[in-house]
C-alpha cells in the first residue's frame, strides 16, 4: 500500500471515533439542541468497514458512552427518555449488524487472499523446481522457504543443470514481490536453462540471463503502473553463477550476491569475489572491466552452499543476524545433502522462532568421493 493509501485508510478508521467525539462536543455546547442521534448511530457501520469487530465493537461502546453521557450532562433523561433509548436500540441494533457483516466481508477477502497466494506459490513451483539428487560428480539439494508475514511470494530463484562443461548453477534473487518478481525470475531461468548448454565461458551464460532481463523490461506492457514505480527504483537482479567441472576446483562468476560458502574439513569459508560486481540492471552505473570467473579449490567431501540474502539477513528477537557459518559447521560431516538443508532450516526457525520476513532459497552441493561415482 503507497504513501497515500494508508494515509487514506488511517484516516478511515479515525472518522468514527472523531464523529462521536464531534457529537460529544455539540451536545455538551450551547447547540445541544441539534438532533444528533442518527449521526451516532453510524459510527459502528463506519467502524466495520475499514476495521474488525473489536474495532466495530469499540466504536459502538463508544457511541454508548456520549449518548448517555450527553443525556446526563443536558439532564434529558426524564424529558427525553423515549429518545434516549432509541438511541441506545439503533446503536445496538446497527452494531450487530456491522460486527455479523464486518465478519462476512473478512472471511470473503481472507479466502479471496488465500486463493491469490497459492495460485502464486504453485506459479512458483513451477517455475523453481528440485534440483536432482545427483548430476555427475556431485549431490545436490534444494530448499525454498516462503516469508512467514503473509508478504506476496519473492523473486528467489535457483537451479542446478548437469551440461558438457560440468555442472552450472545459479541463484539470484529480483527485488520486489509478486507476479513481477515471478515473471523476472522466469526470465532469468529461461535465459539460464537455455545458455548454459550452449555458451563455453561462464561469464557469456550470465550475460544471456542480463541480456534476457533488460529485453524483459523493455517490453511496453509488461508491467502494470502499480508494479513500474517497485521497477524503476529497485529494477535489479543479484545472481551467483558456479560450474564444477571434472577438476577439483569450482567457478564462480558473481554479480553482487552474497558469497557462497565452501565448507572444507569441518571449517566453512566465504568465497569472496577479488573485483565486485554489480547486480544485473546496474551495469551501467559502474565502469569497470566485465564479470571474469574466479576458480576455488572444491575437493572430494568438500560441500558448497549457495543461498539468498533471506538466509544470512535473518534476525531473532535481539536483532542478532542469522549466524550462518556457524550452523554449518555444527551439522554432522556424514549427512546427505537434503539432511544437511534440513538441519539448516531447523536452525533458521529457532534462531527466527519462525519469524522469517523474508523468502530463502538454498542449494547445497557436495563432490563426490571417485569411489562413489559409478
Amino acid at each position: 500500500m503507497g504513501g497515500h493509501g494508508a494515509l487514506l485508510f488511517t484516516l478511515a478508521q479515525c472518522a468514527p471515533f472523531a464523529i462521536a467525539l464531534g457529537v460529544l462536543g455539540i451536545e455538551l455546547s450551547p447547540a445541544h439542541d441539534l438532533v444528533t442521534g442518527p449521526v451516532l448511530t453510524t459510527t459502528p457501520a463506519l467502524a466495520a468497514l475499514t476495521m474488525g469487530p473489536v474495532g466495530t465493537l469499540s466504536a459502538a461502546a463508544l457511541a454508548a458512552s456520549v449518548n448517555a453521557t450527553s443525556a446526563t450532562y443536558n439532564q434529558s433523561w426524564g424529558t427525553q427518555t423515549q429518545l434516549i433509548i432509541g438511541n441506545f436500540l439503533g446503536i445496538i441494533v446497527v452494531s450487530v449488524a456491522s460486527v455479523t457483516l464486518s465478519k462476512a466481508v473478512r472471511a470473503r477477502r481472507q479466502s479471496e487472499l488465500d486463493q491469490v497466494r497459492r495460485i502464486a506459490v504453485a506459479a512458483q513451483e513451477v517455475v523453481l523446481r528440485p534440483v536432482p539428487e545427483l548430476l555427475g560428480p556431485v549431490r545436490a539439494a534444494s530448499m525454498c522457504l516462503a516469508a512467514g508475514t503473509g508478504a506476496l511470494v519473492g523473486g528467489d530463484l535457483y537451479e542446478a543443470v548437469q551440461t558438457r562443461y560440468g555442472v552450472r548453477l545459479i541463484v539470484g534473487d529480483v527485488r520486489g514481490k509478486g507476479l513481477s518478481a515471478i515473471r523476472a525470475v522466469a526470465v532469468a531461468l529461461g535465459a539460464f536453462r537455455e545458455a548454459v548448454h550452449y555458451e563455453d565461458e561462464l561469464q557469456e551464460v550470465m550475460n544471456h540471463c542480463a541480456a534476457a532481463l533488460r529485453r524483459e523490461a523493455a517490453v511496453p506492457g509488461t508491467y502494470s503502473q502499480a508494479e513500474l514505480p517497485e521497477v524503476l527504483l529497485e529494477g535489479f537482479t543479484t545472481a551467483l553463477i558456479a560450474q564444477v567441472p571434472d577438476e577439483q576446483v569450482v567457478d564462480l562468476v558473481n554479480r553482487g550476491h552474497p558469497p557462497p560458502l565452501a565448507l572444507h574439513q569441518g571449517k566453512v569459508q566465504a568465497l569472496l569475489p577479488a573485483s565486485p560486481m554489480p547486480p544485473l540492471g546496474l551495469e551501467d552505473l559502474v565502469n569497470g572491466p566485465p564479470a571474469t570467473p574466479e576458480s576455488y579449490p572444491f575437493l572430494p567431501g568438500d560441500r558448497l552452499l549457495l543461498y539468498t540474502d533471506g538466509v544470512i539477513e535473518a534476525r531473532n528477537r535481539a536483532n542478532d543476524f542469522f549466524p550462518l557459518a556457524q550452523a554449518m559447521e555444527q551439522i554432522p560431516a556424514d549427512t546427505s545433502p537434503q539432511e544437511f538443508l534440513d538441519e539448516l532450516h531447523e536452525a533458521l526457525i529457532r534462531h527466527t522462532e519462525g519469524l522469517l520476513t523474508d523468502d530463502v532459497a538454498m542449494i547445497l552441493i557436495d563432490r563426490r568421493r571417485p569411489s562413489s561415482i559409478t
